[in-house]
């Protein structure tokens, strides 16, 4: 049995074609995987705080110099960092915003992307620690960026995931959503298309 995170991150819950693809996702992998357990966090309804001085004190003080604050500011990331942990496929459902991924994705990044948990300093350099794990990004977006120097997503995740040691990543793009009627319809049925081929 594999263990199936989910992060979803899209800011609107009705008319998300994000959502669309992770419910079409869901279902396909359930058909396919049907004793893999599946964990959703959804970054809209429950958002992660953005890095503050408490939790980098969490991160960097010893544990008896914490303060509360400080204490429940890296408890709360270290149930972040745990589920990535668990996890053996990584999920992530991001509408593309001004170009990149939504703030709220983002700052769950700043929470999982721990020294010394989810990579490590080396001499030569810093080391994944999540080597064997895979990714899967799903995204939404309005025009058709792929491969263009617009496009602040895919290149961006790629380098995050490889520096946590996950390299094994596929990406299905629903592009050209806010251009016509076709461009949309194409767009999204081509990424449908290719959830297959991942589930």
């Amino acid at each position: 049995m594999s263990r199936v995170l989910i992060i979803e991150s899209s800011a609107r819950q009705q008319d998300s074609v994000s959502r669309q693809l992770t419910r079409d996702f869901i279902q396909q992998w359930q058909a396919a995987h049907p004793a893999d357990a599946i964990t959703v966090r959804d970054l809209a309804v429950n958002p992660v705080p953005h890095l503050d001085a408490n939790l980098l004190g969490g991160w960097m003080k010893p544990e008896e110099q914490r303060s509360a604050a400080e204490l429940e500011a890296l408890a709360r990331s270290n149930e972040l960092t745990d589920e990535v942990l668990a996890a053996d496929v990584l999920v992530l459902a991001a509408p593309m915003y001004n170009f990149t991924i939504p703030s709220t994705l983002k700052a769950w990044l700043d929470h999982v992307l721990r020294a010394g948990i989810t990579f490590k300093y080396t001499p030569t350099g810093p080391q994944g620690l999540l080597t064997g794990k895979r990714a899967i990004v799903l995204t939404a977006r309005g025009g058709i960026h792929a491969g263009a120097t617009s496009d602040h997503q895919e290149p961006y995740l790629r380098q995050v995931m490889a520096f946590i040691g996950i390299h094994d990543v596929d990406f299905i793009h629903a592009e050209g959503l806010n251009m016509s009627g076709e461009f949309h319809e194409k767009g999204l049925n081509q990424a449908k298309a290719k959830l297959a081929a991942v589930a």
